[in-house]
């Protein structure tokens, strides 16, 4: 087949051209398949994961989409499904879309929309609560509804989970650290202050967290536009009467009119009313239109019950905020009382420091009398044997009265307890 089509086009170089161009192909291969390990190079596209898919009647399914099937499903952003990779640490966040909600909640990563959650498939204990949970709620709630929306129920539950999970490590750090505080306040040790440095170290992680999913919570308390944009399955429901409206509205105008124009001419009176007929038809269409947008906006108001849903689990997050509070407090306050028996024992060291200096100084006059005196010197002490014996006893009641003055001085200074 090459003899017959000419030459191959490689053949047609010279074989140290052909020898080169392939080192240089496999050189760009080598440096492209070298680099850093997880780093998709651009083109590649993205790999699938794993995701739960829950319906509303509480019928669960695991799926394997990537992220640009999601984001078409789901009509999300990119950076909005960033919030769902494990592989990003990123602070609990909840979004209101168009369509769907992103929530972000501890370990619990899902996209609620106004049918089904898409939850992010894990064996963590939580992501399979949350799972079993949500369907038993759904199946239950199938004959007995709770007046909730789907896409509320299920926020409520990663709500109530991650409250729950944030109120029992609160306890759980309450119960370790407590114990440890006391010990450290009767016992000042290395150990202890080592233990008591751990623990500060995980409430200041845990009150990171809380605070995160209070503020997030109260944030969207304070925005109802933010609130409104959660109610899924009402714009859901009200886009569907829309276009019900809209196309039957479009196809009793335009059916009557195609049916007009194929039948014989009428009169001009009959087309004077076929035209008062058509300003009829467009301005019922009109007021529709704009019935279905004052209820839109009468929905966007009516904000009270999603309001309610989040101050109640606001409750329940500020409360766990005011516990590690307290906590905290309760280490600045041990840790106080530590720093003043330390500064006690540091003052108590200081007095004997200076009751040792006084005693030293008073010692040093003593010694270097008797020193003088030992020394061979012609004096007229040493003719009285009993003249040496007075010179010291002398010294050493100076010496005495000499050492009862400087306390009495430090005292009077208040450098000393009285």
């Amino acid at each position: 087949m090459a003899e017959e089509n000419g030459p191959s086009v490689f053949t047609d170089f010279p074989e140290s051209t052909s020898t080169r161009f392939y080192s240089d192909v496999q050189a760009n291969n080598n440096f492209h398949g070298s680099g850093l390990p997880g780093i998709k190079r651009r083109g590649q596209g993205h790999g699938s994961r794993s995701w739960i898919k829950i319906d509303e009647h509480g019928n669960s399914k695991i799926l394997e989409l990537d992220k640009a099937t999601l984001m078409r499903h789901c009509s999300l952003p990119a950076r909005d499904l960033r919030l769902l990779d494990p592989k990003f640490i990123y602070p609990s966040t909840i979004l209101g879309r168009e369509q769907a909600i992103v929530v972000n909640l501890e370990q619990i990563r899902c996209v609620i929309t106004a049918d089904e959650v898409i939850l992010m498939n894990s064996l963590d204990a939580c992501v399979l609560q949350y799972e079993s949970e949500l369907c038993k709620r759904l199946q239950i709630n199938k004959d007995q509804p709770d007046g909730l929306p789907f896409e509320f129920r299920a926020l409520e539950l990663a709500l109530e989970l991650t409250c729950l999970s944030l109120d029992a490590q609160v306890k759980e750090l309450e119960l370790e650290v407590y114990p440890v505080l006391d010990e450290l306040a009767s016992s000042i040790n290395t150990l202890n202050l080592e233990r008591v440095r751990r623990l500060k170290g995980q409430l200041l992680a845990l009150t990171q967290r809380v605070q995160k999913v209070c503020d997030e919570i109260e944030h969207l308390m304070d925005d109802d536009g933010d609130m409104a944009e959660m109610y899924l399955t009402q714009k859901k429901q009200r886009k569907e009467d829309y276009f019900n409206n809209d196309s039957y509205d479009q196809v009793d105008i335009y059916g009557k009119i195609r049916g007009a124009a194929r039948s014989a001419p009428v009169s001009p009176a009959s087309s004077t009313t076929g035209v008062h007929k058509l300003q009829r038809a467009f301005s019922n269409l009109s007021s529709s239109k704009h019935g279905s947008i004052s209820a839109s906006s009468n929905g966007q108001e009516n904000i009270d019950q999603l309001e309610m849903l989040l101050e109640a689990y606001f409750v329940v997050v500020d409360s766990a905020l005011n516990k590690l509070s307290s906590l905290k407090e309760y280490i600045d306050d041990t840790e106080d009382l530590i720093n003043i028996k330390l500064a006690n024992v540091q003052n108590q060291l200081i007095q004997f420091e200076l009751l040792l200096t006084a005693a030293t100084f008073v010692a040093t006059i003593f010694a270097m009398v008797t020193a003088v005196f030992g020394m061979n010197l012609k004096t007229t002490v040493f003719d009285d044997p009993d003249g040496f014996d007075w010179t010291i006893i002398i010294t050493g009641i100076f010496c005495l009265v000499l050492y009862i003055a400087f306390m009495i001085y430090f005292k009077h200074k208040k450098l000393l307890p009285l």
